[in-house]
């Protein structure tokens, strides 16, 4: 896993029971899964909006920043869950190889 996620979860970790009034990350667990979805939700039109903007093409900046913001809200809400980026790179890792239509088909099993 890239060492900046890999810091990026552990960070993550080490912040979720936190004083919510320091910590962004506590905040967000303290303030629980709809405020994380929230989030979430929010982050993943950004990206959309930013991707849609027709100088994306020519500069991506943007969307780079927005996909940024969604995959640190996904890493707080994987930890919200009980789980880490680490999981997510894991399954990855496991689907290396395998063509997306063949893993897609393995799933309505």
């Amino acid at each position: 896993m890239d060492n900046t996620i890999s810091a990026l979860d552990k960070i993550i970790s080490e912040r979720k029971d936190d004083d919510p009034s320091t910590s962004y990350v506590a905040q967000l667990h303290h303030e629980g899964l709809n405020k994380i979805l929230e989030k979430i939700s929010e982050e993943t039109t950004e990206v959309i909006l930013a991707a849609k903007d027709v100088t994306a093409l020519e500069k991506p900046e943007h969307v780079i920043r927005e996909v940024a913001d969604l995959w640190f809200h996904s890493i707080v809400l994987l930890h919200h869950m009980n789980a880490s980026a680490k999981s997510i790179s894991q399954e990855l890792e496991k689907r290396l190889g395998t063509s997306g239509l063949q893993e897609k088909a393995s799933r309505k099993r």
